[in-house]
């Protein structure tokens, strides 16, 4: 399967997901707060080391708008607190929404936002990830992007209770560019993930600016277990919207391919009120990677296993 932007999962006659392949995100006037959401490091490319001038201007245009949203007070660094309670019946309902839904299907080639039914999904070997930057990439970036990219992965290991850490060897690639290098990936993403088509492949090198950054999942066999993922990270953004992006691509690569407008607190929601991973998200990731789940179970299998897990974790009655 491929998964898709900021966000997403789509089955593919080759077993590709895009679970989060556009970051529907929008417009700075649009945002509004809902009341009260190490290995080697090496080029992925041989392009020229120099930025386009698009890229400057994307950078600008990101910097515009994580000002909007902090100005808005979202993109909230805490793991949610009194204003953000939540049950078990929500949190079932939204483990429910997020991981046994798909966000993104393929039409005529093309990959839409479209809400349909899916088979459990998650990795049963290690994940092992590693991390390429484009060439343009400053070296202070790529220190600072390690350090979060490292942070992250020990809270996705504690929380999953999975193996999940960095190597030189890597099933979950993570990418991180700038505009021209990510136009000139096709070749790469053809060779990470052998059969991913060309639909998934322009998706990633036509991401439109609302598009943050994507995450593409690969289940060659079609039984729910992934094997490869590649995360792809534009390398304009500002701090908070960059570490934002690793918490979610990297979060969704592991199974969480839906969002919904009704997890709250959670990043696995489009009004970005959240950025990074919360208590509810680490939970869903707790459940996801329960052994009383497995992948390729249907929606209809697990609801009520997810369900009974819900109301243990939160210490509830059902």
């Amino acid at each position: 399967m491929i998964q898709g932007v900021r966000h997403s999962m789509c089955k593919g006659v080759s077993g590709l997901a895009l679970l989060a392949l556009v970051a529907c995100t929008p417009t700075p006037q649009d945002i509004k707060p809902l009341p009260r959401p190490s290995a080697a490091v090496k080029p992925v490319l041989q392009v020229p080391a120099e930025r386009s001038e698009e890229s400057y201007a994307l950078e600008r245009y990101y910097a515009r708008m994580q000002a909007d949203l902090l100005n808005k007070d979202l993109l909230r660094t805490d793991r949610g607190g009194p204003d953000t309670p939540f049950n078990a019946r929500q949190l079932a309902a939204n483990f429910e929404a997020i991981a046994l839904n798909d966000e993104y299907t393929s039409v005529n080639g093309q990959f839409v936002a479209q809400k349909t039914p899916s088979n459990l999904h998650r990795w049963q070997v290690p994940v092992r990830v590693g991390v390429e930057f484009g060439a343009t990439v400053p070296e202070e970036k790529r220190t600072q992007d390690e350090q979060t990219i490292n942070s992250l992965l020990a809270q996705l290991s504690r929380a999953t209770g999975h193996s999940i850490s960095r190597s030189s060897q890597p099933n979950f690639h993570v990418l991180v560019l700038h505009e021209n290098e990510r136009r000139a990936i096709g070749p790469r993403l053809a060779q990470l993930i052998p059969g991913i088509g060309q639909d998934a492949i322009r998706s990633v090198v036509d991401m439109p600016r609302s598009s943050y950054c994507l995450v593409v999942a690969s289940d060659p066999d079609n039984d729910g277990a992934y094997r490869t993922a590649v995360a792809v990270i534009r390398a304009e953004h500002p701090d908070l919207l960059r570490k934002s992006c690793y918490h979610e691509e990297i979060s969704q690569g592991l199974g969480l391919a839906n969002d919904s407008p009704y997890a709250r607190p959670s990043i696995f929601n489009d009004d970005e009120e959240f950025a990074l991973l919360t208590r509810h998200d680490e939970l869903l990731l707790r459940m996801l990677y329960d052994r009383r789940l497995a992948p390729g179970m249907t929606p209809e299998t697990a609801r009520p296993i997810a369900t009974a897990l819900a109301y243990e974790l939160m210490g509830e009655e059902i």
